[in-house]
C-alpha cells in the first residue's frame, strides 16, 4: 500500500523551508525595498536587477493549459536533472534507501545517486529494450524508495510497454519516476493523464527536446499535490530564472510552430531511418520514438573517429551494455543529415 509519508525522508518532514522576500509578500506594490536587489537596475536594455517569481505562477498556468494539468501539480526544476537530484534528496537516505534504474538509460539517474550516496541497483532491458518485471520484483526491497524509468529511452530511443509501466506502478510501494523527455515525438500518450490514478507516480517532460530550449534549462515534473509541495520546501529560492521564465511564456504562445517542427523531425528521423537500413555495414536500425536514432554498424567506434575528422559528431554508445557498436544519432536539419549520409558514404568506399 503506497504512502507518501513513509517514503519522505525524516530531516525532510521536519525541514522549515528558507522563506523569500517574494515568498512572505503577495498583491501589487510600487516600492520594493524587501529583498536587498540593486534599485538602480541592471546594465543591461532590460532591467533584470528583481529576483523573479520563486513559483514560476505565470509559467505553470501556461503550462497547465497546454497539458491539461492543474498547476499544482507541476514543479519547475533548472533542467530535468534539477528534479532528478531533488528527488533523490527529498525521498532517499544517504547510505540507506537503494533505487531501481534499468540500462541501458539515461546515464544522469545514477549520477544522482552516486551524488548522493544511495545505492544504485540495475534491472537490464530484455534484449528488445524493454523492462523485465521479475528482475526488478527480485532487486526491490523495504528500502527501495525509488523506480526510474525512462520512456521513450535514451539511448534505445523506444517507448516501454505501456502495460508494464501501469504493472509496476499499481504493484511498487515506492515512486514510479517516468522520464518523458521525448514524449513529443511519440504516437504513446503521456503518463501525465495518469496522476489521479497513481499516486506514486512523477512524470518528467522537458523544454530542451521539441521545445527547442535546451539552452534555457526548464524542466518540468508533474505529480501529485503532496509531491510537489516536498520539491517545493527542497528547491532553491529562485531556481528559474527570470529570462528563462520570460522566454519560455513567450515559447508558449507558439504551439503551432513548435508542432510543425516535431512533424518535420519525425518526417526526416523515418527518411534517415531508411537511408540507413540501406547501408551494407549496418546491421540494424533500432526504432525510435525519439528525435534520434540508435544504429548497429560494423566499426562503429571507428565510424565515429571519421565522423570527427569531418566536423560531425554523434555519440559512441558502444561501451553501453546492449548497445554494442551502436551509434546514437541526432535528427539534424536536412543539409546536417546529408552531410552525414555523405561522410559515411565516403568511409565505406
Amino acid at each position: 500500500m503506497f504512502d507518501l509519508n513513509n517514503l519522505v525522508r525524516e530531516n525532510i518532514k521536519k525541514l522549515v523551508p528558507y522563506s523569500s522576500a517574494r515568498d512572505e509578500f503577495s498583491g501589487d506594490a510600487k516600492v520594493f525595498l524587501d529583498a536587498n536587489e540593486n534599485s538602480l537596475g541592471s546594465p543591461l536594455p532590460k532591467w533584470y536587477n528583481r529576483y523573479p517569481d520563486p513559483h514560476q505562477q505565470k509559467v505553470k498556468e501556461a503550462i497547465s493549459k497546454i497539458k491539461g494539468v492543474p498547476a499544482e501539480h507541476i514543479f519547475l526544476g533548472n533542467g530535468s536533472d534539477e528534479c532528478i537530484d531533488l528527488l533523490f534528496r527529498s525521498f532517499c537516505n544517504p547510505g540507506k534507501d537503494n533505487v531501481v534504474i534499468c540500462p541501458p538509460t539515461y546515464g544522469m539517474y545514477e549520477v544522482s545517486a552516486n551524488i548522493n550516496d544511495v545505492e544504485v541497483r540495475k534491472a537490464l532491458l530484455t534484449d528488445d529494450f524493454q523492462l523485465d518485471l521479475i528482475h526488478l520484483e527480485n532487486l526491490i526491497d523495504a528500502n527501495t524508495k525509488i523506480a526510474w524509468i525512462c520512456s521513450p529511452n535514451n539511448p534505445t530511443g523506444n517507448s516501454l510497454n505501456r502495460n508494464d509501466i501501469e504493472m509496476l506502478s499499481n504493484n511498487f510501494d515506492g515512486l514510479v519516476v517516468i522520464d518523458e523527455a521525448y514524449i513529443n515525438f511519440s504516437k504513446q500518450r503521456s503518463f501525465v493523464q495518469e496522476l489521479t490514478e497513481y499516486p506514486n507516480l512523477v512524470v518528467m517532460q522537458t523544454f530542451s527536446k521539441a521545445w527547442g530550449l535546451a539552452a534555457l534549462r526548464l524542466g518540468m515534473a508533474f505529480a501529485s499535490t503532496e509531491i510537489i509541495n516536498i520539491l517545493n520546501k527542497v528547491k532553491p529560492p529562485y531556481n528559474i530564472n527570470q529570462a528563462t521564465q520570460e522566454l519560455a511564456l513567450k515559447a508558449m504562445e507558439e504551439v503551432a510552430q513548435v508542432n510543425d517542427m516535431i512533424h518535420h523531425l519525425v518526417d526526416m528521423r523515418d527518411a534517415l531511418s531508411e537511408v540507413f537500413e540501406q547501408i551494407p555495414t549496418v546491421e540494424k536500425v533500432y526504432p525510435s520514438d525519439a528525435n534520434f536514432i540508435l544504429v548497429k554498424i560494423k566499426d562503429a567506434r571507428k565510424l565515429y573517429v571519421f565522423l570527427l575528422t569531418k566536423g560531425i559528431v554523434v555519440r559512441d554508445r558502444s561501451n553501453v551494455k546492449l548497445c554494442d557498436d551502436c551509434l546514437r544519432i541526432t535528427i539534424g536539419t536536412e543539409e546536417e543529415n546529408t552531410a552525414l549520409v555523405d561522410a559515411i558514404q565516403e568511409w565505406l568506399s
